[in-house]
């Protein structure tokens, strides 16, 4: 169990039904721990002292047909430290719910509103959890991987985790039992920026991929020519190109722009340039002095 002082928002889009989680923390890989989403069911982000349990008994209970505030309820009963526990959810209807333990670390707090909760704790101040909540009722004619992006950089701009930056995921599920969307950055030091980044790749890369892979009720298919055909060229080549500070676009990995560097060192490596010049040896066991300098 670890302790996780970290920023989230559990929300589900209104028009297409689809559940995300966001969230940010000053510990690596946030996005491996905080988000639990089950499609068609609910999402849940758990953290603080964080018991994965809790989110994945939520979701059971949900799942056989309990509202999320009964659901959470049962949930923190039956757990012997429900006071270090910080929950937020929603389900498959929209419907909200969210916990902030007594003991979670100052600041910490919660806000729940029609369709999202959003909760925080170690937190700069009360505005980081306000900030967030604005932002997503602020944003509701947008997507939701949008929305959820916004949140995030509210609650960043307000003050965020504030022991500093370190990780950042967001996850969206729509109706397949994977996700739609699952971004993480594991270790940065602006790591909703990069997220931020990130997503702007992903919709162009990532998002038709995942659009064109077999579907729960349908034929398995295969992907669009187009889709195929982009994702065969190097990543620099793709629409929404990395770029390099330079602002130059990325079309080779590191490795590749150092090979004919490699090549030349191997080349000389090879060489007998013992005609040219005697090797110098250095024995380490002779008794090498300085020579004095006028």
């Amino acid at each position: 169990m670890m302790e996780l002082n970290t920023f989230s928002i559990a929300a589900r889009c209104p028009r297409t039904g689809q559940l995300g989680v966001a969230v940010a923390s000053a510990v690596p890989a946030v996005g491996a721990m905080c988000p639990y989403l089950r499609a068609g069911v609910g999402a849940v982000s758990t953290q603080s002292w964080v018991n994965p349990y809790l989110a994945l008994h939520v979701l059971d209970r949900i799942g056989r047909g309990e509202r999320a505030e009964a659901a959470l309820s049962a949930v923190l009963a039956a757990d012997d430290r429900a006071d270090l526990r910080q929950v937020g959810l929603v389900d498959a209807n929209g419907a909200a719910a969210a916990w902030t333990g007594s003991g979670c670390t100052e600041e910490a707090g919660h806000r729940r509103g029609p369709g999202y909760a959003v909760q925080g704790n170690m937190l700069a101040s009360p505005a980081v959890i306000d900030a967030m909540a604005e932002a997503f009722e602020g944003s509701a004619a947008l997507d939701l991987d949008e929305r959820l992006m916004r949140v995030l950089e509210a609650g960043d701009g307000a003050g965020g985790d504030r022991r500093g930056k370190q990780s950042a995921a967001l996850k969206i599920v729509d109706r397949e039992d994977y996700p739609s969307l699952d971004l993480r950055v594991d270790e940065h030091t602006a790591p909703i920026a990069e997220l931020r980044r990130i997503l702007t790749i992903a919709r162009r890369q990532l998002v038709p991929f995942v659009a064109g892979m077999p579907r729960k009720h349908g034929p398995a298919g295969a992907l669009p020519d187009e889709v195929s055909a982009m994702l065969l060229k190097p990543p620099g080549e793709r629409p929404g190109a990395v770029s390099d500070p330079s602002g130059e676009a990325r079309t080779t990995s590191p490795q590749d722009q150092f090979a004919p560097v490699l090549a030349e060192i191997r080349k000389l490596r090879e060489l007998d340039l013992t005609e040219i010049h005697p090797p110098i040896i250095f024995d380490p066991s002779l008794p090498y002095r300085r020579v004095p300098h006028d």
